[in-house]
């Protein structure tokens, strides 16, 4: 079972995300918050496998929850689910550290679905927002357009396709016969030379580069 807590001040959306994820077989809600101070205690007390977490929330938004979650070093994958499609506050999570950015106006079942992908260790950002995240990257004018561009050697393009297909250290170091600490520092120095902040940035950039 996949264990996630929410985060999100709306009683009655926590409410119906209790229910869309009750009818995933391998979900398991283990805990609720109502506050972005609430819910980085609970997600020490808790150390759930995902965390659902709002973006627009009185006192401490989800920005800045998520700074303070993403300091507690948890295992947690961090989705934010949110009603702005708006680019700044998209290109603001995924700098963060966001592992995901969905909408709430989404089909339940899409919902769902993109909750799936996301333990599985795809990227899940929602589709109109892809393009986005794509525009916001290309118009940093120091993001390279091409591989040979970052300079990128072949084993970190190596790299970039295994991230971009969703593949955690530990699934791209079992792949290239290296070690886990090998990989790691292989995607820190493409994330150097792609002028990137996140995975999540670079799954996003060889879709499009590539």
């Amino acid at each position: 079972m996949t264990t996630i807590i929410t985060i999100d001040d709306h009683p009655l959306f926590r409410k119906g995300l209790a229910q869309l994820l009750q009818m995933g077989d391998n979900l398991e809600l283990i805990g609720e918050a109502a506050s972005g101070k609430e819910g980085i205690t609970l997600a020490k007390e808790l150390n759930p496998d995902l965390i659902l977490l709002d973006l627009n929330m009185a006192e401490m938004d989800g920005i800045e929850t998520l700074q303070h979650l993403k300091e507690e070093k948890l295992d947690a994958q961090i989705i934010m689910l949110t009603v702005s499609d708006n680019e700044e506050d998209l290109v603001a999570a995924i700098r963060a550290g966001a592992d995901g950015y969905l909408l709430k106006d989404m089909e339940p079942e899409d919902t769902l679905a993109f909750i799936n992908k996301a333990i599985n260790g795809e990227m899940v950002i929602s589709n109109r927002l892809t393009s986005l995240l794509a525009h916001a990257l290309k118009t940093e004018n120091t993001v390279p357009d091409s591989a040979s561009q970052a300079g990128l050697t072949d084993r970190e393009l190596e790299i970039v396709k295994l991230i971009a297909k969703g593949n955690s250290n530990k699934v791209i170091a079992r792949n290239l016969d290296i070690v886990e600490s090998t990989a790691k520092v292989h995607v820190k120095h493409a994330l150097k030379k792609l002028k990137l902040k996140s995975r999540v940035e670079i799954a996003v950039w060889a879709t499009n580069n590539l």
